[in-house]
């Protein structure tokens, strides 16, 4: 959520600067502005709405800039206005600041400040940062960033120029991301990779309680303290076509689509079938306590905790290691027990997911080992972990996840096996259970060449006000997150429920106008799905099935079915899901719905 980009260099820093943010558009935001420097005066434009208000304002105007900062916000304190939005200035309008995350003792800052004859224009936190910096600023603009950070609670990624100081940007991070792009004689310093990808590849992913510091012909990162930290550059695999659309009218459509390839690339290089191996490079470090795990505990939030409940059945089913899937959110406030033996593993598309990332920290506290499944190289998440797994799918753009969501049970399904081996290291893997997640990529393709009949079916429901998943077993977690993805696109309130549980409460809801979506997969609950089905049946509600090709009984049941290919119980989410996410998008995109940038919400979630 929110974005950052900052640019020094050679080139026009305005048009650079809202290019790069155009590409941050589908983290999720209410208002944006810039602010720069040009002819010793520091500059500032903000608009409410799309970047699209903001390049009206700037338009027709000829600027000679070459250092500035750009936001777009994600309202947390204070409403979507012209005064709440980033970036914010001290009271001589010669400092601007943006920031993501929260600053939690702003009350008493700002208390503090004011009655030192500060003036505050916003209803934000981020506010105090600029005033702050101000009270401590003798020339130097690093120095007065550090002083003025010190007296900072809560989580920052922020990004500061000054008049006074002119030739310079000052980024710190603690708890948001921050990236620092290297390019020819220019530098840029962004929230996301995909800000300045179109400039360069190589980047320095600043850590915790650390700065940077941008000039025209240099930079250099610190610690708060004032020592230099000396980082590595890397390079980024990504290339600039991966984040374009390719001809797709939405970024969830071409995601959706890329999850065959999405699938292969997750398991390209990790498998040895001819020897009944899995390999798992990243988890190399932690063998030994995989191998004596007691107990593995999952933390997850939205899409990825649905993932991870695939993961737990999994695990329990093939390994009989005890598992639990925690909210991330509740996990770190509970006091949960984690006992000698306990293995933590975080998932999260973005490794940025804040609340995941506290899971993660508590859990490091209380001793356990973390291992990590996420998918963007160099996150945060990724790099505090013991060890961990890259899904190498590529960058996801669309708000509501799909292919993520397809590949994260993919490796959960790989570390499955890889745990199997580690425990029984004298029984190889049946042949079979590697040759059927091989299959998978070719499946998916079977259904995606099907999606008209989802589309028929999508004009049907669009207008449906309610709707209600239903799965049991394997595709309990696959009902939660197709009401999960409807809901958060269509806007059309759904819920998802184990199919037994249906009887226990949601019955009730049942008519004529609530359509009913059953996961009915030829798996082991088979039949007790069935009477389910005739449980909801028998009360008016209009039926739809996802079931397994050859599955002639069900048709007399249901007002709808779409078939999937038969594979594995456990693997049967990686299938049953996609077309509820075609569903999800086609009624989103009938009842007018913008799916790649979704009310209220945000890609990475980085504040709690």
């Amino acid at each position: 959520m929110c974005g950052i980009v900052g640019y020094i260099g050679h080139k026009n820093a305005v048009d650079v600067l809202l290019n790069g943010i155009k590409r941050l558009e589908y983290r999720g935001y209410d208002s944006s502005g810039i602010a720069f420097i040009e002819d010793g005066i520091l500059k500032c434009e903000k608009a409410v709405g799309k970047i699209a208000e903001l390049e009206k304002k700037l338009d027709g105007n000829n600027f000679d800039t070459h250092t500035g900062i750009v936001h777009t916000r994600w309202a947390t304190h204070g409403a979507p206005t012209m005064e709440n939005a980033h970036p914010h200035l001290d009271c001589h309008n010669e400092i601007a600041v943006v920031h993501n995350g929260i600053i939690e003792n702003y009350d008493y800052l700002k208390l503090k400040l004011e009655r030192e004859g500060h003036a505050f224009k916003s209803e934000t936190d981020t506010e105090v940062l600029a005033h702050l910096i101000e009270k401590y600023f003798t020339g130097n603009l690093e120095m007065a960033v550090m002083e003025a950070l010190k007296e900072v609670e809560g989580t920052y990624g922020i990004a500061v120029i000054s008049v006074k100081d002119p030739k310079k940007i000052v980024a710190a991070r603690r708890g948001s991301p921050l990236v620092l792009g290297i390019g020819n004689q220019e530098y840029f310093i962004t929230s996301d990779i995909s800000a300045s990808l179109v400039h360069t590849r190589d980047v320095v992913y600043l850590d915790d309680n650390e700065l940077a510091i941008l000039t025209l012909d240099h930079y250099e990162t610190k610690t708060m303290q004032n020592i230099p930290t000396y980082k590595k550059v890397e390079e980024v695999l990504w290339n600039i076509d991966m984040i374009e659309k390719g001809g797709y009218e939405h970024f969830m459509l071409k995601e959706i689509h890329e999850q065959p390839e999405a699938l292969r690339n997750a398991m390209r290089g990790r498998i040895e079938g001819d020897r009944g191996l899995v390999k798992l490079g990243g988890l190399i470090s932690c063998e030994k306590e995989l191998r004596e795990a007691k107990r593995i505990v999952v933390v997850a939030c939205g899409t990825s905790w649905h993932a991870g409940l695939v993961g737990e059945y999994m695990l329990e089913e093939l390994t009989r290691i005890p598992v639990e899937v925690e909210y991330a959110s509740e996990f770190r406030y509970r006091n949960p027990v984690v006992e000698e033996g306990t293995v933590v593993i975080a998932i999260s598309q973005s490794g940025e997911t804040a609340d995941t990332l506290a899971a993660m920290r508590e859990a490091r506290h209380k001793g356990a080992k973390l291992l990590s499944i996420c998918n963007v190289v160099g996150s945060t998440i990724a790099r505090e972990a013991d060890c961990g797994i890259y899904l190498h799918i590529g960058p996801e753009i669309g708000v509501a996840s799909t292919k993520a969501f397809t590949a994260q049970i993919t490796v959960l399904y790989l570390f499955t096996l890889y745990m199997m081996h580690l425990k029984y290291p004298n029984n190889p893997l049946p042949y079979d259970m590697i040759k059927i997640i091989l299959s998978m990529p070719d499946k998916i393709q079977a259904i995606l060449t099907k999606e008209e009949e989802i589309v028929e079916l999508a004009r049907i429901y669009k207008d449906s006000e309610n709707a209600l998943y239903l799965g049991r077993g394997y595709n309990y977690p696959v009902a939660l997150e197709g009401a999960l993805k409807l809901k958060e696109i269509s806007y059309i309130h759904a819920e998802g429920y184990p199919a037994a549980e249906m009887k226990h409460g949601p019955i009730a809801l049942i008519n004529k106008d609530m359509p009913v979506v059953f996961i009915a997969t030829k798996d082991s609950v088979y039949g007790k799905v069935l009477s389910n089905i005739a449980e909801v049946k028998s009360r008016g509600g209009r039926l739809i099935a996802i079931a397994t090709e050859g599955d002639d009984q069900i048709r007399e049941k249901v007002d709808h079915v779409f078939y999937i290919p038969r594979t594995s119980d456990c693997l049967t989410p990686i299938l049953s899901v996609i077309p509820l996410q075609l569903m999800a998008y086609h009624m989103a995109v009938m009842r007018g719905c913008d799916v790649d940038k979704p009310r209220n919400l945000a890609k990475s979630v980085t504040v709690e």
